[in-house]
This record gives structure tokens, C-alpha cells and sequence, in this order.
């Protein structure tokens, strides 16, 4: 089962990919942004591509990208789904010459993430997924492999973290899973391929206590559900893209949706929250 809308996002990620590419390790000029976040040619080239792409591929469905995000809320508010896109998640990996980089697209409606496409230009390989679809894990010359998160082990649990944004409000989580299952493993990943990880097995838990914008998450999140894994706020509640005011989202956590842990988590960061 897929949604007809995928192919043709598809496309435009690889298309997107492509566009990047001859930037990477070519010592591109670096702009900052109003926010002190870093833009460069790379990232309005693939900018243009998905949101002309996008627009092409069904013109109902309007565009938040975050190289064009200064839409106004009460304009948002009417939409009932739409694209968001990142067109290059990592510009500090990208501009440090890093392989963890990704372009990501997600299909919203009604605040919920339809599906989601990221994709990984120095490598080509593409993840996509929806709660409806399942993962899956498309890697050059190679047939698309379904991916789902892993049960979690005996012990040695993994847990992934931003390689540029870590937080110490983490900590008193990573302490509850220490007395649960001893020793943890930290692995620190770029962009959004923290949840493309859990996804395909490689890790257990990817806690965020620091700021993400929607578009950093929307897509990967749709590979997590996809896979069978959940995005929670320190709440418990799953996380959401209503057209709020703010484009930040809430802290969240990324686990494995079955995770026989799952209540202890929350529990603990109910109390951070």
C-alpha cells in the first residue's frame, strides 16, 4: 500500500539530492539567517526545485518550507494539509563536510504526518514512510527494504543524540534507563537520520530537550511511525503540526511506539515538563 502522491515526492527528493550535491566540500559561502542559522546556495537550490516540484505535483496542497516559512498563521490556519519541507536538514554537517546531511519532504494533514521522504545525498539512499504505509529503506541499484524499529534489548540499550545540540535536561532520562537496563550506549547522529536510525533497528530512544522546527522533523517522523516507533512530548502526547504561531516544536521523545519501557519515560519526563 502507498499513497499516489509518493512517487512523484520521490522524484523531487532525488531531484533535490542531485541539486545539492556539487556544493558539498566545494567551500560554499555561508549566509546567516535573521535566527543566526546558517543558509547557503545548496540549500535555496534545492529549495526551488521542491517547491516548484511540489507545487506542480498537486497545486491544492500549499508549501511551508523553512527557505520560505514567513507565512502568517492566521493563513496557515486555513489549511487542512500541506507540504513541509526542509530542502537541506544538517547545513552544519553539509558546510563541515559531513555525509549527515538529508532532504526531507512530509505530507501533513489535520496536524498528523501522512507520510514522510528523507533522503541522503552523498549516499543516495532515501527513507520513507507513513502510519499507514510502513518504512522503507531505498539504497542505490538495491530493491526497496522494509524497515521497522528493533525490540529492545536484554541490555545495552542505544540511545542517539544530536551531534551539535545536546541538552543536560536529558540526563535525569538517560539515568532512569541506566537503572533499568544498566549501561546505555550514546551514539551522536546528524539531522534527521537520529530518527531514520531507530527506524531501521540501529538504536532505541532519540530524546530532544533542546529547539527543532517543524520542518527538521515532520518527514522522519513519518519513517518512525512507519517503522512502528512513536514521537512524544514530555506529555506523553504524540506530536503534532497544527498551524500554531510558533514554528518550534515542544521537547519530545522518539521510541519504539510498543517499548515495554515506554511508561517509565514519560513518567520521567512528565517531571521535566
Amino acid at each position: 500500500m502507498s499513497h499516489p502522491l509518493l512517487p512523484g515526492v520521490l522524484d523531487l527528493v532525488q531531484q533535490a539530492g542531485e541539486a545539492i550535491l556539487p556544493f558539498w566540500r566545494q567551500g560554499v559561502e555561508v549566509v546567516e539567517k535573521a535566527d543566526a542559522s546558517p543558509v547557503t546556495a545548496a540549500d535555496l537550490a534545492a529549495h526551488r526545485i521542491l517547491a516548484e516540484g511540489l507545487l506542480a505535483l498537486e497545486p491544492s496542497i500549499p508549501v511551508l518550507s523553512e527557505e520560505d516559512a514567513d507565512i502568517a498563521q492566521s493563513e496557515r490556519a486555513g489549511w487542512s494539509r500541506w507540504w513541509l519541507v526542509d530542502p537541506l536538514d544538517g547545513t552544519k554537517e553539509f558546510i563541515a563536510d559531513s555525509e549527515e546531511f538529508t532532504v526531507n519532504v512530509a505530507l501533513i494533514e489535520r496536524g498528523e504526518v501522512v507520510f514522510g521522504v528523507v533522503g541522503i545525498p552523498a549516499t543516495g539512499v532515501i527513507y520513507h514512510g507513513g502510519r499507514a504505509f510502513g518504512a522503507w529503506r531505498v539504497a542505490p541499484g538495491e530493491p526497496p527494504r522494509a524497515i521497522n524499529v528493533r525490540e529492545t534489548p536484554a541490555s545495552g540499550l542505544t540511545v542517539v543524540a544530536s551531534r551539535r545540540h545536546g541538552s543536560a535536561l536529558q540526563e535525569p532520562l538517560l539515568t532512569a534507563l541506566v537503572a533499568r537496563f544498566g549501561d546505555i550506549e550514546r551514539v551522536s547522529v546528524g539531522s534527521s537520520l537520529k530518527f531514520c536510525q531507530l527506524a531501521e533497528g540501529g538504536a532505541d530512544f532519540y530524546p530532544r530537550l533542546a529547539p527543532t522546527s517543524q520542518w527538521d522533523t515532520a518527514a522522519a517522523q513519518g519513517v518512525l511511525e512507519g517503522a512502528g516507533g512513536a514521537v512524544l512530548t514530555l506529555q506523553g502526547e504524540p506530536l503534532r503540526y497544527e498551524a500554531r504561531e510558533s514554528l518550534l516544536n515542544p521537547f519530545f521523545l522518539a521510541l519504539p511506539a510498543d517499548a515495554k519501557w515506554r511508561g517509565l519515560i514519560v513518567e520521567e519526563a512528565k517531571a521535566l515538563g
